[in-house]
């Protein structure tokens, strides 16, 4: 409250990573001095930030750029562009079913499923999967970039089941654990401090220059900062290690941050619930693909 705010964007487009693997250990820093939390390594999505040129092995979609993981800017321009905010909740269990419709025909070799009834405006989003009792991430990727929803969470239901690099591609035996999420993302704020966001209910996007003079970027969506049990300190840090910051973090160093705020509309759904929804409305939704084998998932 009071803190001088910022709202605007240049129109530029941007694509965007998403959340963390694990719990880390992270003690709240203080206001300046020391180092923040360390551990930065593995693999270019869970480093948070390729060099703005693009990302070894990426495969962004012609004119899309996009993140991994924690960020990584692989070939979009800086800047993000303001969405209007959404007057109700476009988000829907349909989408989630959409999402395992596809990647379903694409792992048994069906023809894809046929375009779904709902909306198909454009919207920045993410498709995140995570697997087990304990729900850890098993891949999660997503644009900036608004896209139609119907041919993005296409292209993203694959990308983020086969292409995320910090893990190998899904394989059939693992459909029975999953669980889909659909992010909707809405509501972009650059703002000038950067404190100036809410724990569990905005998302974040940051952009630095690391000790090497590269311009980086990272990225969690609105529920990881609760989900870890984080500050608004911790959180930035764990950004900063995870876009591949190095150096000691210091008060000074975070003030230098360009942060972006922004909201999302979110859906979860487990395989469980995905067949009996399919149950119940196949026919109607014209899906393009027999249901799957039930007594193979038993």
């Amino acid at each position: 409250m009071g803190r001088k705010r910022c709202v605007g964007g240049d129109g530029s487009k941007m694509a965007a990573g998403c959340c963390g693997v694990k719990k880390q250990k992270l003690s709240s820093s203080p206001p300046s001095g020391s180092a923040g939390p360390g551990g930065g390594g593995g693999s270019s999505h869970c480093g948070g930030a390729a060099a703005a040129g693009g990302e070894p092995g990426a495969l962004p979609p012609p004119g899309i750029a996009r993140l991994n993981g924690l960020g990584g800017l692989a070939g979009g321009a800086a800047g993000c562009v303001l969405s209007p905010p959404l007057p109700k909740m476009v988000v829907s269990a349909e989408m989630c079913c959409f999402c395992f419709d596809v990647l379903y025909c694409h792992l048994y070799g069906y023809q894809p499923p046929r375009s779904p009834r709902f909306t198909n405006d454009p919207y920045p989003l993410f498709v995140t999967w995570k697997i087990g009792r304990d729900k850890r991430l098993r891949g999660c990727i997503g644009t900036f970039s608004a896209m139609n929803l119907h041919s993005g969470l296409r292209e993203y239901t694959l990308t983020s089941a086969l292409k995320d690099s910090r893990f190998p591609p899904m394989t059939r035996d693992e459909l029975p654990r999953l669980f889909c999420s659909v992010s909707l993302l809405t509501n972009f704020e650059d703002v000038c401090d950067y404190l100036d966001w809410e724990v569990g209910v905005h998302g974040i996007r940051i952009e630095f220059i690391n000790e090497k003079g590269s311009k980086r970027t990272a990225t969690y969506l609105p529920e990881v900062a609760k989900e870890q049990g984080w500050d608004h300190i911790q959180t930035i840090d764990s950004l900063l290690r995870k876009g591949g910051y190095k150096a000691p973090i210091t008060n000074e160093f975070r003030k230098t941050i360009k942060l972006t705020r922004y909201r999302s509309e979110k859906m979860t759904m487990s395989y469980t619930e995905y067949l009996a929804h399919r149950q119940h409305h196949h026919f109607q939704n014209g899906i393009g693909h027999p249901l799957p084998p039930y007594n193979h998932y038993s």
